[in-house]
């Protein structure tokens, strides 16, 4: 078991990450001093796998857990979902010390962690991620949000966890397109912080679709660590913690004018990266066989890598400029200046398409 702490001053939190952690996840959040009643939030596929299991976790704990499962899949990001959810707190007459348990993917993370921001203007919440992508991602940094139809994540909030538990062991039941999806995410930490993990990954795509035990522990924490390293500088995302947002300008477009549910977040986001590796070549210096190396990668992942057939449609440019990283007509766009290394620039969507065109 590896753990660390993310150190953001009174919102400062422990990671424990490893395998068989779910079966401990009360005494972990007893350790916290987390106690009484608590909400485990799950979709309900999660649910039926883990959902007992963790209650009787958090029993042993001496907590007193009730379950709540929305439905899976990015429609539940939803104001009807999260109105749902706080119907069911309030008349389960939740007080402002219990405490709220997000057991899921991305999905859940979100909506269970927008939850726990808002009622009764903040409750404790504990971050139990199930798939790659939360465990590697989306589960520290606390950005909590729901969709409105006009875009993805535009309502929301951050708002730390007092716990993460990522339990490594649960990925090996994880359907195999949603695994790949994860890898999209550890790949961007690689492009963004760190060019020797990228050869790591180049040298293990075997290994790790394989879902190797140890490598998966050592991916999930060195994507958690590199993450806290920007976010203890940058928790607001005033700076630093844009680079986080690289290949998710296009992808978020990508899942919002297509339809949530065509492509899965990470397979938005590969699109996204290659798409911004095109742009980095001709804006940023990024070496072409840079950009190749890193579209193998992708592309060795079982993960898409072009723009899907009639891409460039009304849907998508209204998406684009809807960006929440946009400043009048203008985007932020993370861009590669070599691997493992970036820079942005405010671009405009007329300057992005043609390039985008190229995929």
């Amino acid at each position: 078991m590896a753990g660390f702490r993310v150190e953001l001053g009174s919102a400062s939190h422990t990671v424990e990450i490893g395998a068989g952690l779910l079966d401990r996840v009360g005494e972990l959040a007893a350790g916290q001093g987390l106690r009484g009643r608590c909400a485990i939030i799950s979709d309900k596929n999660v649910a039926r796998l883990f959902a007992e299991r963790a209650a009787r976790a958090l029993k042993g704990g001496g907590l007193d857990p009730l379950i709540f499962e929305v439905e899976p899949g990015e429609t539940s990001k939803s104001l009807h979902t999260l109105e749902r959810i706080y119907d069911f707190l309030v008349e389960a007459k939740f007080d402002r010390a219990a405490s709220i348990f997000a057991l899921g993917g991305g999905v859940v993370g979100d909506l269970a962690g927008f939850a726990a921001a808002t009622f009764l203007r903040g409750i404790a919440l504990v971050q139990v991620p199930t798939t790659l992508l939360a465990q590697v991602d989306s589960a520290l940094g606390g950005k909590t949000a729901i969709n409105h139809p006009l875009g993805k994540n535009l309502i929301g909030a951050v708002y730390q966890p007092r716990l993460i538990v990522a339990d490594v062991e649960l990925l090996r039941g994880l359907p195999e397109r949603e695994f790949r999806e994860g890898i999209a995410e550890v790949i961007k930490y690689g492009a963004i912080l760190d060019a020797p993990f990228i050869g790591e990954l180049e040298r293990n795509v075997e290994a790790i679709l394989a879902r190797d035990a140890k490598l998966l522990e050592q991916i999930v924490e060195r994507c958690l660590r590199l993450k806290a390293y920007v976010v203890e500088r940058d928790e607001h995302e005033a700076a630093l913690r844009t680079i986080l947002n690289f290949g998710h300008t296009v992808g978020h477009a990508l899942e919002n004018s297509a339809g949530y549910g065509r492509y899965l977040h990470g397979e938005a986001v590969a699109i996204g990266m290659v798409a911004a590796t095109r742009l980095s070549c001709a804006l940023s210096g990024l070496a072409l066989e840079s950009a190749q190396r890193l579209r193998n990668l992708i592309a060795a992942y079982g993960l898409p890598v072009t723009m899907p057939t009639g891409w460039c449609n009304d849907d998508f440019m209204q998406a684009l400029g809807r960006d929440k990283k946009r400043s009048d007509d203008a985007i932020r766009f993370v861009l590669l200046t070599e691997l493992g290394k970036t820079t942005s620039r405010m671009l405009t969507p007329d300057e992005i398409l043609p390039y985008l065109a190229e995929l």
